[in-house]
């Protein structure tokens, strides 16, 4: 599967979606619907190019961005963030890569606390146990390909203090103006 076959999946579970920065767990409820649709192989295809860009995503700079969003954000509430941005669709996903401030166009206060989706993680997974009663066969599937690529121990790039505002500002003006009390 090409990126653009996995985010027209994306984007379709998108579509039957009217918030889907509030609602990005509905975004994956229709994106397991989708994949529960095409043959086990397509669905394993899926979780291969979620996993390329999960190890994309894996930056500082990113998690710079979720932890200000969310008024904090642990390791596992990180693959939450990234799962939440991946569910935003394909235009979000790109500027958010290119410039993580630019998450500021997006969430707004109201939705703060809210950019998290623990359940586009497992897409594939669920898609995998509807189709075939097992869904740990996608992993099985996954070794028989060689198996998952590992993402890095730490994330890309700098890591700098995420409680320091002034940092904050710094390197995420746009949403730190939004989300935090700078002066």
């Amino acid at each position: 599967m090409q990126r653009d076959e996995f985010w027209a999946i994306v984007e379709s579970a998108r579509a039957g979606v009217g918030d889907t920065v509030s609602d990005a767990d509905l975004v994956a409820e229709h994106a397991v619907e989708r994949l529960a649709a095409l043959p086990p192989g397509k669905i394993v295809e899926y979780q291969q190019v979620y996993e390329e860009l999960d190890r994309e995503s894996y930056r500082w700079d990113l998690w710079a961005a979720g932890y200000v969003i969310n008024g904090g954000c642990s390791d596992d509430g990180f693959d939450y963030f990234r799962a939440w941005l991946v569910a935003q669709g394909r235009q979000v996903w790109e500027r958010a890569l290119a410039d993580p401030d630019s998450l500021a166009d997006v969430v707004t206060v109201d939705a703060a606390d809210e950019a998290f989706c623990e359940d586009m993680l497992s897409a594939a997974y669920d898609a995998t146990q509807q189709v075939t009663g097992d869904g740990a066969a996608l992993y099985a599937a996954l070794d028989a390909l060689g198996g998952q690529d590992e993402r890095p121990d730490s994330p890309v790039g700098e890591e700098f203090d995420f409680d320091d505002p002034e940092e904050m500002e710094a390197r995420l003006p746009r949403l730190s103006a939004v989300f935090l009390d700078v002066e």
